[in-house]
């Protein structure tokens, strides 16, 4: 059952993701800046500190739940990948300014994103 709750999970991610890239713009490499993946990685950041801490006591909701939206969703929704391709293709296309800043704009987003999501998620816990 819980590779069905992951994959499940992960379809409904993987619709998100492609859903934010229809509103933020396709999938670049090396041309753009690439709002939409930064945007998925920084919202799947802040999703899964959420998630972590209310499935951490089991107070809000119990493992299914937690594989469900953690594992699956925010697996599905966010991707090294794709932040990977589209940082080197900055690179090859000697965009090293955007580079450097998508990258370490992901890095520092992502983890104020995360400890956003802890924090929102013990204040909604008590």
């Amino acid at each position: 059952m819980s590779f069905v709750l992951v994959a499940i999970g992960g379809a409904a991610g993987s619709c998100l993701r492609y859903w934010v890239s229809l509103l933020l713009g396709p999938f670049t490499i090396g041309h753009g800046f690439p709002w939409a993946t930064f945007t998925v990685n920084a919202l799947g950041s802040l999703g899964l500190g959420l998630v972590f801490v209310l499935a951490e006591d089991r107070s809000w909701f119990g493992a299914d739940l937690r594989l469900l939206l953690g594992t699956g969703v925010m697996g599905g929704f966010t991707t090294y990948s794709a932040f990977n391709l589209e940082s080197i293709g900055l690179i090859q296309n000697e965009a090293f300014g955007r580079a450097a800043l998508y990258m370490a704009g992901t890095v520092l987003v992502c983890l104020v994103a995360g400890a956003l999501g802890l924090i929102i998620g013990r204040a909604i816990r008590g």
